[in-house]
């Protein structure tokens, strides 16, 4: 088919005018994809895993995910900072859990996207 037949792509003003009117402003969308990010980590998505089934302290996360508590609390500074995990003292004890349920239900919902992908 000759290139001049093809129909022109014309832009819906409205449809335009719309999804601008409701499109992201840069500063959420940095936060974001600061959420995605923390999770695009295997280490964390282990970690938030984890914390999706119990609060756990420093030396449980770092014996069940396979590392030093060094490392575990350089993640969970990681996590913290993204507000995806708050933490809290018990003497010299440091415990750990998902901040909100919003978490919980983004790390869970993308579970199950990538369990019914592997099917």
């Amino acid at each position: 088919m000759d290139d001049a037949l093809l129909p022109v792509h014309q832009h819906d003003p409205e449809t335009l005018g719309m999804v601008r009117e409701h499109l992201l402003p840069a500063e959420i969308a940095d936060r974001v994809a600061g959420v995605f990010w923390s999770l695009a980590d295997p280490t964390r998505a282990r970690i938030v895993h984890a914390l999706t089934f119990a609060e756990l302290c420093n030396a449980d996360i770092a014996e069940l995910v396979g590392l030093t508590e060094s490392a575990v609390s350089h993640q969970m500074r990681e996590l913290r900072l993204l507000n995806i995990v708050s933490a809290q003292r018990h003497g010299r004890m440091v415990f750990y859990r998902l901040n909100d349920t919003h978490v919980r239900h983004i790390f869970e919902d993308t579970l199950r996207h990538v369990q019914e992908n592997l099917e």
